[in-house]
């Protein structure tokens, strides 16, 4: 295993020389506001940190981190969940926030050649003002950068009709750990020219090379959508009738489930009154459909709501403006800051093939019942993505860093049964790499790992996230 040297004060100003002196932080007051993201109870100290904003300049800080045996962390926006832009090794972070240009909105050939630091909802705004749109929108949207988008291969609410990251994203400019600059593709929309090297570095945590250019495909900006909130008496329910919307020939723009607590927490964080929700509900779905005509749209959510009456349900909210709209989408988009205000918490990201939602849900609840911690879960219903929040309420320390490990194994293990895997869009990182050997076996393992090598023979770059090696 490498071992790795201590960043130097010669090499703080070989860093300078390279980005500026303004750019590159040695102080550690500076240096903590980069020791974390989102993550729960993970904090880790950069031994310096340089903003560069060139490809040139990361092309030469990435050849000197390789020639000295320096550990390198590339960050984007710090929203992440796994902890995947996190300086475990201390070493040089590079904090991509200066690569903040739209670079072209190619309105001819719908597409967007961005750099990684824009953030992603500026990015949507910016196409939508040309009447184009880009779907992919995860929660920390007006926060997270573009560039650890194409890290984690974000999902969000839109993904149930419109995709993920990976469906988006047809060529990356990247500097490799040794400096060498490469582009993965080309700014076509079909591509069998060899390996898909675009599509093996969306989702790769940065532990391939850093990313400096992104080219996006675009589509035609939708010109209206309709959106309702559908109370279940039963959450189990609630899960079941996602998979009954699909069997009835319909394709909601998103389908988002959140159970009592959510709602109940999240209202009470944003102090909203926009649901009043009755003591018998235990879930809702929030069901949005789009496209270009009114009436056809009308038709659509008629149609849902016909399928979502053969369960037990509340009286259907259907938003009747873009104010009611946007009351309900914030109250999902901040579920996960209400369960961050409200308690300690560690949030597992499972997904299943959707029929299987139901199973997942009782099984969660089992399984917390049986090692004594409460769940609050939510998440991207449409594509079977649950958001399972367990809370540490009255947990002792040995059951919070003991005995719960195996309660979450136990939440995997269902997972893979049911053909799942354990992360649909908050990728590995730290926090999740001791649970891969439940879905991979020592081969694909292996596979990872040598590719790994082969793009970083000295493993400097973002070493130790999605696996030890």
């Amino acid at each position: 295993m490498t071992t790795f040297n201590k960043v130097t004060a010669a090499h703080v100003a070989a860093l300078r020389e390279i980005a500026g002196a303004q750019y590159v932080l040695a102080d550690e007051e500076s240096m903590s506001r980069y020791a974390q993201d989102e993550t729960e109870d993970l904090h880790y100290l950069p031994e310096v940190v340089v903003k560069p904003d060139t490809t040139e300049q990361v092309s030469r800080i990435m050849k000197l981190c390789n020639e000295e045996l320096l550990p390198v962390t590339p960050r984007g926006g710090g929203t992440g969940l796994s902890g995947g832009a996190l300086a475990q090794f201390g070493g040089v972070l590079i904090s991509m926030e200066r690569f903040n240009r739209i670079t072209l909105i190619d309105e001819r050939n719908l597409q967007v050649i961005t750099e990684p630091g824009v953030i992603t909802e500026e990015l949507q705004n910016a196409v939508k003002e040309k009447g184009l749109f880009y779907p992919p929108d995860p929660s920390s949207r007006g926060t997270c950068f573009i560039g650890g988008n194409i890290a984690e291969n974000s999902g969000g609410p839109k993904a149930v009709k419109y995709g993920v990251v990976k469906d988006y994203v047809l060529n990356l400019e990247m500097v490799l750990p040794s400096g060498e600059v490469i582009w993965t593709g080309a700014n076509v929309l079909k591509n069998a020219t060899g390996y898909n090297l675009t599509q093996l570095v969306v989702g790769s945590e940065g532990t391939l090379g850093i990313v400096t250019k992104i080219v996006l495909r675009l589509i035609p900006l939708p010109k209206t959508d309709l959106l309702m909130l559908v109370p279940f008496r039963s959450a189990e329910s609630a899960c079941e009738a996602v998979s009954a919307i699909f069997r009835a020939g319909y394709t909601p723009s998103a389908m988002e489930f959140m159970e009592r607590d959510a709602i109940d927490w999240v209202t009470q964080y944003v102090q909203s009154s926009a649901v009043k929700i009755e003591d018998d509900i235990q879930a809702h779905l929030l069901i949005e459909v789009d496209g270009n005509h009114p009436e056809v749209l009308m038709q659509e959510m008629e149609g849902i709501a016909g399928v979502v009456e053969g369960f037990d349900i509340g009286e259907i909210l259907f938003a009747e403006d873009s104010q009611q709209k946007e009351e309900l989408w914030k109250l999902r988009r901040r579920v996960a800051e209400a369960v961050k205000a409200n308690s300690v918490y560690k949030e597992e990201d499972t997904v299943v093939p959707r029929a299987e939602l139901p199973v997942l849900l009782k099984g969660v609840k089992e399984i917390g019942t049986r090692y004594g911690f409460h769940s609050v879960c939510y998440g991207h219903a449409g594509d079977g993505n649950l958001h399972v929040n367990i809370i540490r309420g009255t947990l002792t320390e040995e059951q919070w860093n003991g005995t719960l490990t195996e309660g979450i194994r136990e939440i995997f293990q269902l997972v893979k049964t049911l053909g799942g895997t354990i992360s649909g869009e908050h990728g590995i990182g730290l926090v999740q790499k001791s649970y891969m050997d439940i879905i991979f076996d020592q081969t694909s393992m292996q596979l990872m790992k040598q590719i790994k090598q082969i793009f970083d023979p000295k493993n400097i770059l973002n070493r130790g996230k999605i696996f030890d090696c």
